[in-house]
């Protein structure tokens, strides 16, 4: 049967560590159990940021030496070029990659600027071509007498600034009679002969020409005289 007598009962010590770090009799701070001060982890990082900067002082002192001892090697010296004086050799690539980036960019704007122009150039001469079956029809009217005066005439002649101001120029019976036969600029619809006319000039204009800065965008339609008959 098993044994119901009081047995006297062996209980293992407790053990309390205080780690408070304010001795609550002294009021003065405690040392660590392993004997290191209380900002032991200041100190050791401090420790550890001077080896850094230490660290990184030593390798710009050895990255200057090498460029001194670089300098040295290609004899750049301030007697010899006072604008590259003192100057490395890295120094000197990254100047002259910089110039040549600039010459690049210099070039680059130039062409930019004379596509701009040209593309300008082009829709300008386009419209204008666009124009001249209407300029044809205004020349009509002026020719019926239909735009001599009125409201009309004044709208048809604020056209015709407006195109000249465009570089736009007509090639007309007034401004053509009489001048000599250009097959680059006139087409000769016919040839005939002329007592007043001298030879190889042009009679009388067929369709008006139209030219914008020596370049024909449409050749005028003339008679060409063929000179007085003998």
């Amino acid at each position: 049967m098993p044994h119901h007598g009081h047995d006297e009962e062996h209980e293992e010590p407790v053990n309390f560590q205080d780690r408070r770090r304010i001795d609550p009799e002294t009021g003065k701070l405690r040392q660590p159990a392993g004997g290191q001060p209380a900002d032991g982890g200041a100190a050791a990082a401090d420790g550890e940021d001077g080896d850094a900067l230490s660290q990184a002082e030593r390798i710009l002192n050895e990255a200057a030496a090498d460029a001194e001892g670089d300098a040295a090697d290609v004899g750049i010296t301030g007697a010899q070029d006072p604008d590259t004086a003192g100057a490395t050799v890295r120094e000197e690539e990254l100047r002259n990659d910089l110039l040549r980036v600039q010459a690049e960019f210099v070039n680059y704007k130039r062409r930019v600027d004379r596509d701009r122009h040209v593309a300008k150039d082009s829709a300008i001469q386009s419209v204008l071509t666009a124009l001249l079956p209407v300029l044809d029809d205004l020349d009509a009217a002026r020719a019926a007498g239909d735009l001599a005066e009125g409201p009309f005439a004044a709208i048809a002649a604020k056209f015709d600034t407006v195109l000249a101001g465009f570089g736009l120029e007509r090639q007309d019976q007034e401004s053509l009679a009489g001048q000599p036969f250009d097959p680059a600029l006139h087409e000769a619809m016919l040839r005939q002969p002329s007592a007043e006319v001298p030879e190889e000039h042009i009679v009388q204009v067929f369709r008006n020409g139209y030219v914008r800065e020596g370049r024909v965008l449409r050749a005028a339609q003339v008679m060409v005289s063929a000179g007085a008959e003998g």
